[in-house]
């Protein structure tokens, strides 16, 4: 059962955006839906792929198409893109909302999932990196992370770039990369000036994957996520990079960085958890009407009953809180904290809610078969990934007290 509720107290989606959403839901309840079960039993899928290609790891060229089709003929492939570059120049609201509907469903939905900092590029950067990317055809990956720099990246960084003539010369090893394996193009930050680091000194590098200097570290590492590996570990071996594939200016791929992990990283982690907290919550409501134990529907236990209310306050205030800055973000303001904000929560109570819909359903809850613990890893690895949930409240408390 899909919610229809897109009620925040007074405040209602604009007609256009609501729209946008209702499409969304029936393509998720007549598309992607029924292929779950499938989905959910095959090993080939993996957190962190783009969305292509699970589909087709999972079901192959035919399906793949038919839904890029319905992508492509709807426009909701270009939903992120902004209008200069042949997108649909969505809002940041209308985006949040129209993804909650897709995140319903453990089955992704193709579209254009374009790193916000690669409209950056500019001259032949546009028609090399950026328009493969916007019509799929290449991917790309973000490598900040290193061994010792997850949650300090601008402090503890150690991959370098040293100039050489008209190249820059990269050396270093980042980890925990997702879609490095599978990527075309590689996003780097490396230091080009170790007294500055993040307040000048770091520079955001477009890196092709087929670069000699590059070197992956097959088979990737292995986490709890899935069987198949999607997170890696890359080599930059005096790796040189040509001048003209500096994305931005040098010594300004920190801030890049920066946008990149506010947009992608943590706002968008708001509608991430918010489809899978109301498919949870419809789950367990539809779960405990029908399920009779000692004569009575859970439904009827009050331990019960306060678990969906519990689950159903989490999911309203975080869809309020998420959607309040999406406008905000629309409107201009800077919310590098209420962006760490939506994410905290939204991976805490995504995780919660979760976990009480895997209650609810008892033994069946830990079924495979269903989306339960699937939903529950993601979630739980966002509380780390991305930014660690201390790391989100040290940026909160940071503008709290300044």
């Amino acid at each position: 059962m899909l919610s229809t509720s897109s009620a925040l107290g007074a405040f209602r989606l604009p007609d256009d955006i609501q729209t946008l959403c209702d499409l969304a839901r029936r393509i998720v309840r007549d598309e992607l839906l029924p292929l779950e079960p499938q989905f959910l039993l095959h090993p080939g899928h993996a957190f962190g792929l783009k969305e292509t290609i699970n589909l087709q790891a999972v079901f192959g060229d035919a399906v793949l198409a038919r839904l890029t089709k319905i992508a492509r003929d709807t426009g909701l492939w270009y939903l992120m893109v902004p209008e200069k570059f042949g997108g649909s120049g969505l809002s940041m609201l209308a985006q949040v909302a129209i993804l909650e509907q897709f995140y319903y469903t453990a089955v992704p939905f193709p579209f254009a999932n374009v790193p916000n900092i690669l409209y950056e590029c500019q001259g032949e950067q546009i028609d090399r990196f950026l328009k493969p990317v916007v019509e799929g055809s290449k991917a790309t990956c973000f490598a900040q992370t290193e061994a010792n720099a997850g949650s300090d990246p601008g402090g503890m960084m150690q991959t370098s770039a040293v100039k050489d003539g008209r190249h820059w010369v990269l050396n270093g090893t980042k980890m925990w990369i997702s879609m490095a394996a599978e990527s075309d193009i590689i996003m780097v930050q490396a230091i080009t000036d170790r007294d500055k680091r993040q307040k000048g000194g770091i520079t955001m590098f477009l890196v092709e994957r087929t670069n000699p200097g590059v070197r992956i570290e097959q088979p990737g590492l292995k986490t709890w996520l899935g069987p198949r590996a999607a997170q890696y570990i890359v080599h930059f071996d005096n790796c040189r990079v040509p001048e003209a594939d500096v994305l931005g200016e040098v010594g300004k791929g920190f801030n890049l960085g920066q946008r990149w992990l506010t947009v992608h990283d943590r706002l968008l982690r708001g509608p991430y958890a918010l489809g899978k907290m109301q498919r949870a919550l419809d789950m367990s409501i539809e779960w405990a009407k029908n399920r009779i134990t000692f004569g009575k529907p859970l439904a009827e236990r009050q331990a019960i009953q306060w678990k969906l209310v519990d689950m159903y306050i989490d999911l309203e205030a975080l869809r309020a809180l998420t959607y309040q800055m999406a406008a905000r973000a629309d409107a201009g303001e800077d919310i590098r904290a209420e962006a760490g904000m939506v994410k905290l929560t939204a991976m805490d109570w995504g995780a919660r809610t979760v976990d009480h819909a895997i209650q609810i359903h008892g033994a069946m809850g830990e079924s495979l078969e269903l989306p339960l613990t699937l939903f529950y890893r993601y979630l739980r690895h966002g509380q780390i990934g991305g930014g660690a949930n201390e790391i989100q409240r040290m940026q909160i408390a940071r503008k709290l007290l300044s």
